[in-house]
């Protein structure tokens, strides 16, 4: 269940810096849903436990305590010579914390990562540890840029080829290049892997049977690893096609907090649970701007008023959002 969480986590976080609503999923024993709600999104079933573990928090809502009984991602560890060891673990520690930026400042949640960083390491890996956090903060940002600025490509398999050399590229301004290895590899082989099958599924001259045949040659050199990662997603993807055919039967908060708790953990269904939250808040902002925006535009043409409502509404990293809406 761990590689479900740091797979989607991987996908998330950028989504998050560009002021996306998005969540983590944390590994937690899940219990057992209502019987009407036993669909576990193939995804196999989590070990069941109380379902005093999913019981809603005094305000009503699943989300406190399951939030509450989280421990922070990533096993940093320093080697015998107390040097810090730079590699996946390190990446997912940070992105833990990361995926709460929609609820929490930067400086904090970066004081919290600090925090966490001097408990689990002597001084001298901590303090290697932190300038990697304020070069993994910078690179993210940059990030964001980058995606938003790069040109498309004329297929879908160059773009994607395009589009990881850049990110190669990015990382050298941001880390050594045993540091980027040690962040980044497995997160790159997941990225080749996925283009392999890009390049194989949008191959015209194949014919089915040649095209099955080369992606059951590309699952059988698979890594154990690599391919339950690569399975995350669309576990979570149908998951929440579940969720929605729920509520459109009428399941209410609570009801949704349960199927995930099963099919996921409980606090992954509270993480979701705050990503359903941060969309609605999103969408109800956007219609405010846009109702607001027509409002304004048939009565001035000045520009400043504009930005002036988007600045009211919409942190600078989220109105890189807004022509999307225009």
């Amino acid at each position: 269940m761990q590689t479900v969480t740091r797979t989607v986590l991987r996908l998330m976080v950028v989504g998050v810096l560009a002021g996306a609503g998005v969540g983590l999923l944390l590994h937690h024993d899940a219990p057992a849903a209502p019987a009407w709600l036993t669909a576990t999104a193939g995804a196999g079933p989590a070990d069941p436990a109380s379902d005093a573990a999913a019981a809603p928090a005094p305000d009503g809502s699943p989300v406190g305590r399951a939030a509450a009984d989280t421990q922070p991602d990533g096993a940093v560890r320093a080697d015998v010579n107390d040097r810090l060891q730079v590699n996946a673990e390190l990446a997912y520690l940070f992105d833990y914390y990361l995926a709460g930026l929609g609820q929490r400042p930067l400086e904090a949640i970066r004081a919290d990562i600090i925090r966490e960083l001097d408990k689990r390491l002597r001084p001298a890996p901590a303090a290697e540890a932190r300038r990697l956090l304020d070069a993994y903060l910078a690179y993210k940002r940059a990030l964001v840029d980058l995606e938003r600025d790069l040109p498309p490509a004329p297929d879908p398999v160059q773009n994607a080829r395009q589009r990881l050399a850049a990110v190669q590229q990015l990382r050298s301004a941001y880390f050594s290049n045993d540091e980027s290895a040690g962040l980044f590899a497995a997160s790159d082989a997941y990225d080749l892997d996925a283009i392999a099958r890009l390049d194989i599924n949008s191959d015209a001259n194949l014919s089915d049977a040649q095209r099955q045949q080369r992606l059951a040659a590309l699952d059988a050199r698979l890594p154990p690893k690599l391919r339950e990662d690569r399975e995350a997603p669309t576990r979570i993807i149908k998951l929440e096609a579940l969720v929605s055919q729920a509520r459109a039967q009428g399941a209410d908060d609570n009801e949704i907090y349960r199927l995930r708790a099963t099919a996921l953990s409980p606090s992954a269904a509270a993480r979701l649970a705050d990503v359903d939250r941060e969309e609605a808040d999103w969408q109800r902002r956007i219609g405010a701007y846009q109702t607001q925006r027509r409002q304004l535009q048939q009565s001035t043409s000045d520009a400043n008023a504009l930005q002036q409502l988007r600045d009211a509404g919409f942190t600078p990293d989220e109105q890189k959002r807004l022509p999307a809406y225009e």
